[in-house]
């Protein structure tokens, strides 16, 4: 019996690259994916540490990858009305969900999860591709000589 021939066989080459966008995505997506972390952890009553690997020189001049913990900022806080809003950031600039409107209002700290979640998927969809290449360009203006 031929194993081989039960599976589809296809030529296909692997991109070196990905697009700049799609980089620009997956880096939002992770910031999203830490954001929806901590909004976990304290609807349990836990803590949350996010943690990145760093590499240092020890005394011996020998380099060594250690996993250290770094801050993460809470992307939502309590408007003046009581409502919750919560805002997506590129970088330091914040992004424009749509024309004028920055903020996702929500009656409860319930629906925050949710729309974290929410928010992954229309990055992940290509939706906000427009506003983070604005944000991108705005942040990249300023390194500029």
């Amino acid at each position: 019996m031929n194993v081989l021939a039960t599976l589809k066989l296809t030529t296909a080459i692997k991109p070196t690259t990905q697009p700049v966008i799609v980089q620009k995505r997956n880096k939002l997506i992770s910031k999203l994916t830490e954001q929806i972390e901590l909004a976990t952890a304290q609807a349990e009553g836990r803590s949350y540490t996010a943690t990145r690997l760093r590499t240092i020189k020890d005394e011996n001049g020998l380099s060594k990858t250690i996993s250290q913990a770094k801050r993460v900022r809470e992307c939502w806080w309590t408007a003046d009305n009581g409502k919750l809003c919560v805002t997506l950031r590129y970088g330091a600039k914040v992004i424009e969900l749509a024309k004028g409107k920055n903020a996702v209002e929500l009656a409860s700290k319930a629906d925050l999860i949710t729309t974290l979640e929410t928010l992954k998927e229309a990055v992940l969809a290509g939706e906000l591709d427009v506003q983070i290449e604005t944000a991108s360009g705005a942040i990249r203006s300023k390194f500029k000589i």
